[in-house]
């Protein structure tokens, strides 16, 4: 519990509260713009691409050189 990152802390604030307007998003339902237009900077998905196809490899190579 050394390594505690000062970003992760509790404030004391208020949490925010829980919306109860529903009506008011009737309209236009869907997530808000900044979740769907940010950029993914540091994401796992190029890296995922490479790990996934390699690791199902191996572990066909893996059953198929066991069942025997």
């Amino acid at each position: 519990m050394e390594n505690i990152d000062p970003k992760h802390t509790e404030s004391g604030e208020a949490p925010k509260p829980i919306e109860q307007d529903y009506e008011s998003h009737k309209e236009n339902p869907g997530p808000a713009k900044p979740a769907v237009t940010e950029k993914d900077e540091n994401g796992a998905g190029s890296v995922m691409k490479w790990i996934l196809p390699i690791a199902v490899i191996i572990g066909l190579i893996v059953w198929f050189a066991l069942r025997k």
